[in-house]
């Protein structure tokens, strides 16, 4: 097999793009000089690529309807039964759509990429379905996940299972409604900015987003590396440590892992919180954004931790209130590098590449203009500071986000665990079809401030429903020292089993 060599006129448009000025003449040298480079491209077409196993049968199932689909948050059902064996036997799970899973389709929210059909299972897959966990199916996320609301998917928006016509939180959307409405057991969420604590928060589920490279992303679409997370949500403290105790831990596929350390992570359960300091983080509350009631539910969560014997005080970190702004030049500018120009894989590192994927994705450029408004807004503020400012904010955030490290580290130096909300709203509204742009992209962005800067530090966060205000849940956020998820889960459950949180 050979690969298409290019011709006079590619070459010179190569030329041109490059900034470059060169004779027909000289072109046709260049053109004739690339030829010694080819072989070893045909050598690598020929050679068959290198993934993991598939180990389960499996069937592409299907597109279910709205009578089995109510609040949208299905994309496929398929059955796929595991081991048989294992920690998980018994255990049912729906995989957010942007992770793939083999021989069943994917389209991680966006109609550019509907008909794909990965040719692996993502490491997560592979992992759930050895512990004898069955998956049932693929769950609807947002546009290329580019949304904490839940409004953005290719299909229409998904509901939330509280409350139809309000969001359910995104981008993870699809995996927290299942989970709530009890369609499974617990399911698999991406996190970027907040998309597994985001919709837990509005749902109603406990969702963690785990130390930075704890849990592999081999097999899953990236955004930006660095930022990358995937992790579990369920309705139970238990399920979900047990869930992030089968999927953590190195894969040697993933350069976003180094020296992982995975525990039991349900050895931490049924534990008291005394002797535990939290302390809760006054930055995190009084947003212009902010529901009272939702501040003083959180406040009220803390009180409860203290009756349950835990130290808890204020604390004061100045540098959380610039978290969310140091994360945007790392998302918006890593997102159009990585994820568009990328095609969703990028260069420059090692591991698991999608080629699959790759070369799906890459169809967005003839058909851009199907993109949703929340990802062309990323795209446009990207590639502006791409092509104006050298990626220099890019690059100043990296340095800066050292600061924020150091200033969550240093409170967490005195405290086990920090306490705030999830979000700083309960859910809204979802916008109407034809709403104003400024609207549809407010309910797309709102509710970040104080998830995303735990995505830049890397820092294990954890949302908790605490209470119920309006017939919707509310959500308080611990977050703890890199890798001890443990005592996370240890207050978890200790809170979860002082009282039921909906009727607190």
């Amino acid at each position: 097999m050979t690969v298409k060599r290019p011709t006079q006129g590619q070459l010179e448009e190569i030329v041109a793009d490059l900034g470059m000025s060169m004779s027909s003449e000289r072109v046709a040298e260049f053109l004739a000089a690339m030829e010694g480079n080819f072989p070893a491209y045909d050598l690598i077409e020929s050679l068959p690529d290198e993934k993991p196993i598939v180990k389960y049968p499996r069937t592409p199932g299907y597109r279910p309807s709205p009578e089995e689909n109510s609040h949208n948050a299905w994309y496929v059902k398929s059955e796929i039964k595991g081991s048989g064996k294992g920690k998980l036997v018994g255990k049912t799970v729906a995989v957010k759509d942007n992770v793939c899973v083999a021989g069943v389709p994917m389209m991680n929210g966006a109609s550019t990429l509907e008909g794909y059909m990965p040719d692996l299972d993502a490491t997560v897959v592979t992992r759930l379905l050895d512990e004898g966990a069955v998956i049932k199916g693929k769950a609807h996320c947002e546009f290329f996940c580019l949304s904490g609301g839940s409004h953005t998917n290719a299909t229409g928006p998904v509901h939330n299972p509280h409350k139809m016509g309000y969001a359910s939180g995104g981008s993870s959307s699809g995996s927290a409604v299942l989970t709530a409405l009890g369609e499974v057991d617990m399911a698999i969420g991406g996190d970027q900015g907040g998309s597994v604590r985001l919709p837990s928060s509005f749902s109603g589920t406990y969702g963690m987003k785990p130390t930075h490279g704890l849990v592999p992303y081999s097999g899953a679409m990236p955004i930006e590396a660095t930022i990358d997370h995937l992790g579990p949500i369920t309705r139970t403290v238990a399920d979900n440590a047990l869930m992030l105790e089968v999927i953590a831990g190195e894969d040697g596929l993933d350069p976003r892992q180094y020296n992982a350390k995975s525990e039991d992570y349900t050895d931490a359960l049924g534990k008291d919180v005394k002797g535990l300091k939290i302390g809760v983080v006054g930055e995190g509350f009084g947003f212009e954004s902010s529901e009272s009631d939702v501040d003083d539910s959180v406040r009220a969560a803390a009180d409860r931790f203290a009756q349950l014997g835990a130290t808890v005080s204020d604390v004061s970190i100045p540098m959380h209130l610039a978290g969310a702004a140091i994360w945007t030049p790392i998302t918006l500018e890593g997102l159009q590098w990585q994820m568009m120009h990328g095609n969703g894989m990028g260069m420059n590192w090692k591991g698991l590449h999608t080629t699959s994927l790759l070369d799906a994705h890459a169809n967005w450029r003839d058909r851009a203009d199907e993109l949703s408004d929340s990802l062309k807004i990323s795209m446009f503020v990207g590639e502006y500071f791409i092509r104006h400012y050298r990626g220099h904010y890019y690059s100043k955030s990296m340095n800066i986000a050292r600061r924020l490290t150091a200033a969550y580290d240093d409170a967490l130096k005195e405290y086990d665990l920090l306490l705030m909300p999830t979000t700083p709203m309960k859910a809204t509204p979802l916008p109407e079809a034809d709403a104003p742009l400024a609207l549809y992209l407010q309910r797309a962005f709102e509710m970040v401030p104080n998830t995303a800067p735990f995505n830049v530090t890397g820092h294990p966060a954890m949302a908790i429903p605490c209470g119920m205000r309006d017939g919707l849940p509310v959500s308080t956020m611990l977050i703890g020292k890199h890798y001890d998820e443990k005592t996370i889960y240890q207050a978890a459950d200790a809170f979860a089993s002082s009282a039921d949180w909906k009727t607190i």
